[in-house]
């Protein structure tokens, strides 16, 4: 693999093999973006295009060998018999209606004959573009009687009209269209086309009931990494499709338990923690005032804060369920309570306003937003909008912002950027982590940008 590589690199830093490797990748990016991106249209086609494959060179192979041989051998078979008419009326004496020569042709050899006075022959008529008996009774006739000829292959539909000039005498002979040509050929085409089809279509039903388990796995992955429930699903389809199902379930079922364990053991450690933080705040209030017990409330509010921040982070999205929501009634409660809070918060939103999300989470993901803009600015914008099946909503702030380098640091959890931040104000770093894992577990993400206002935007971007 290493050395095809390495070939590779130097066949494309070659002068001569360069406009063939770019050609190579505008036919590769021509052909992916012409081709169907689906699973069931791409085995179609793998299907499909080798039976047309197929057939068509049945096709050419039948019409180019078979018929052409059988309709030579037949067109000869024909042009025999009227030489052996013409050798006799040369050679032999005749009676003076040819009776007899008329008679033999009619009940020996199946054909009509009429013996006409000498005249010119009629001019060639129009000849189709493709006509295997006139190219093959005209070579035959050329070939094997070598005298003057008019034939008819186009004006009558069951019959082949042929005249030979002899030295006193017109030849003219109707045959059967059938006895040159092999008339019933296109049975055989008939019967594969049909078959092909009829095949085709059970081979269609058959690959569709193979794909839809793919696609009712495809469908719960989807809806379990959008935090949504999972109902009546069960491994069904193909042994590996099934491996796959299973997989997936249990892979469900773990992660299902392992977020039950971690709430159940957070439940416990936040009462405790709680009962404890509640004994302090009982002792400082017997405490008389002063700048000592002050500032010890202040720090026990401060592990308050932290602490449900902490519990937050950690349970994540628990038992929510994903429930159709006003997303401009949403926003519009976060302005209201900015608003009480006497912050500067205004919001927007356009298009329709319902989607399927968990409305606590999205909510709490939100206010992180808001309260980290305001606490870092003056004003703060909130717009919102759904487009091709996707929730967006852009959080603007005026304030100092985030380098482009930093933006990925402020997701870690625990972490802040006092370069970027204020160090005075207190925290835990956890609101922008909050914020994506909310984002995350609804299947979508969050983008920290420039902002037009010019502080720090945070875009979320989820499914609706």
């Amino acid at each position: 693999m290493a050395n095809t590589e390495i070939l590779f690199r130097k066949l494309s830093k070659s002068a001569f093999f360069r406009p063939l490797l770019r050609g190579y990748r505008s036919v590769s990016r021509l052909l992916y973006r012409l081709m169907p991106k689906g699973l069931y249209t791409r085995t179609f086609l793998i299907i499909v295009a080798p039976i047309v494959i197929l057939q068509s060179v049945l096709v050419f192979v039948f019409m180019e060998r078979h018929y052409q041989l059988v309709t030579k051998r037949m067109s000869e078979a024909v042009v025999r018999e009227i030489a052996a008419m013409v050798y006799v009326l040369e050679n032999y004496p005749q009676d003076p209606d040819h009776a007899k020569i008329e008679q033999l042709a009619s009940s020996a050899l199946g054909m009509s004959t009429t013996i006409l006075p000498l005249e010119p022959l009629p001019p060639p008529a129009p000849k189709p573009f493709f006509d295997v008996i006139d190219q093959e009774l005209s070579r035959a006739i050329s070939q094997k009687i070598r005298k003057p000829f008019w034939i008819d292959t186009v004006g009558r539909s069951r019959f082949v009209e042929i005249r030979i000039q002899l030295k006193d005498s017109i030849l003219r002979v109707f045959t059967r269209r059938s006895q040159t040509f092999a008339s019933n050929s296109h049975i055989f085409l008939v019967w594969m086309f049909t078959t092909s089809l009829v095949l085709l279509i059970i081979a269609l039903l058959f690959l569709r009931n193979q794909i839809r388990p793919i696609i009712r796995l495809a469908d719960a992955s989807e809806a379990f990494g959008k935090g949504r429930p999972v109902e009546n699903f069960r491994a069904s389809g193909a042994r590996e499709v099934r491996r796959a199902s299973v997989a997936f379930i249990d892979m469900r079922r773990r992660i299902e338990r392992q977020i039950e364990q971690r709430t159940t053991m957070l439940a416990g450690v936040s009462h405790d923690l709680r009962t404890i933080l509640t004994r302090l705040r009982l002792q400082l209030a017997f405490l008389s005032e002063s700048p000592e017990s002050e500032a010890m409330r202040k720090d026990v509010d401060e592990m308050s804060h932290m602490l449900e921040d902490y519990l937050a982070f950690a349970s994540g999205d628990g038992d929510e369920e994903a429930q159709t929501t006003d997303i401009s009634l949403l926003l519009e409660e976060l302005e209201e309570e900015a608003e009480i809070s006497g912050l500067l918060v205004t919001t927007h939103f356009e298009g329709p306003t319902d989607a399927q999300v968990k409305r606590l989470s999205l909510k709490r993901c939100l206010s992180n937003l808001v309260t980290n803009g305001c606490k870092y600015g003056n004003r703060v914008e909130v717009a919102g909008s759904i487009e091709r099946d996707w929730l967006t909503i852009t959080v603007d702030d005026d304030g100092p912002g985030i380098p482009e380098d930093d933006r990925e640091l402020a997701f870690r959890a625990f972490h802040r950027l006092d370069l970027a931040r204020n160090q005075d104000e207190s925290g835990s770093g956890l609101g922008l982590a909050i914020a994506r894992d909310v984002a995350r577990s609804h299947g979508g993400d969050l983008y920290l940008e420039d902002s037009p206002l010019g502080g720090l935007r945070a875009r979320l971007r989820i499914p609706a």
